[in-house]
């Protein structure tokens, strides 16, 4: 069984016990504008045709936690333990704030890849790379000026003959 969670978190909604805010140009905030949620959401819960047994962990919560895990290179385990202990993968995996427990067991991790499958991580892959390209061609073709080359022939070597 599935149920389609609420709309998609916004870097505004995300509340921390501290009373801060996250950073807009952390890594974690930045790819999760990047990944289309809502298309993937459609996929996975074609997963789950029927109304029976538990309710599935979201969409954004699965597949966020195999990108962790395959980014960072941690094992089920740890991958776990740091959603525990950074706000930022929180928020990467729609977390409305941040909480201090673990958000599931690392056994569901091998649940997730199940669920997705290797055919899906790559048709989302693709997606991705897509979007990547589409916001490429938008950006201006021609490369900014970072600054001044300086050419000094003093510093030829000095046994040239």
């Amino acid at each position: 069984m599935y149920k389609k969670p609420d709309d998609q978190l916004t870097l505004d909604d995300f509340k921390l016990p501290f009373e801060g805010k996250l950073k807009a140009d952390n890594r974690w905030v930045k790819m999760a504008t990047i990944i289309p949620w809502d298309e993937i959401e459609q996929k996975y819960a074609k997963l789950f045709p029927n109304d029976v047994g538990n309710v599935a962990k979201p969409a954004r919560l699965a597949l966020g936690a195999l990108i962790i895990k395959e980014k960072c290179g941690y094992s089920d385990e740890e991958t776990v333990y740091q959603i525990e202990e950074n706000p930022y993968l929180h928020y990467f995996l729609g977390f409305k704030e941040y909480i201090q427990e673990q958000p599931f067991d690392p056994s569901l991790m091998v649940h997730f890849r199940k669920s997705f499958g290797f055919e899906n991580i790559n048709e989302i892959n693709e997606m991705i790379v897509n979007i990547q390209k589409q916001e490429n061609k938008n950006d201006d073709d021609e490369p900014k000026n970072k600054g001044v080359m300086l050419i000094d022939a003093t510093c030829a070597p000095a046994d040239i003959r």
